[in-house]
């Protein structure tokens, strides 16, 4: 595994779990919707409201953003990673015809 590979990682953990976060703090479209709503509320009180909402949603959307560019990196990355030669056993660069030949020439 490379250091690209695993920033990247960390990066979609983090990712992840900051859309989560992000995703559980905004309010349902259903709230204040009721026919007594919100007749104490000042004029400053509901700008706050929108302006925290209107946060949270700027943030889903860069959040999923990232989240889907780092996923695609990720597949990218390891779609075309050269597979790693784990057989140490060989120290020179026989291919298996040679060696086949070679036992047959044996026998």
């Amino acid at each position: 595994m490379s250091a690209v590979e695993i920033i990247l990682g960390a990066l979609l953990l983090i990712a992840s779990v900051v859309l989560i976060v992000v995703i559980i703090l905004q309010e349902g479209n259903q709230q204040g919707i009721g026919v007594v709503s919100g007749g104490a509320d000042t004029f400053f009180s509901k700008n706050k409201a929108r302006s925290y909402d209107a946060f949270l949603s700027r943030a889903t959307k860069w959040f999923a953003i990232g989240f889907v560019v780092v996923v695609l990196a990720l597949n990218i990355i390891a779609y075309f990673a050269k597979p790693v030669d784990t057989d140490t056993d060989t120290a020179d660069d026989t291919s298996i015809s040679e060696v086949v030949d070679a036992t047959a020439d044996e026998a």
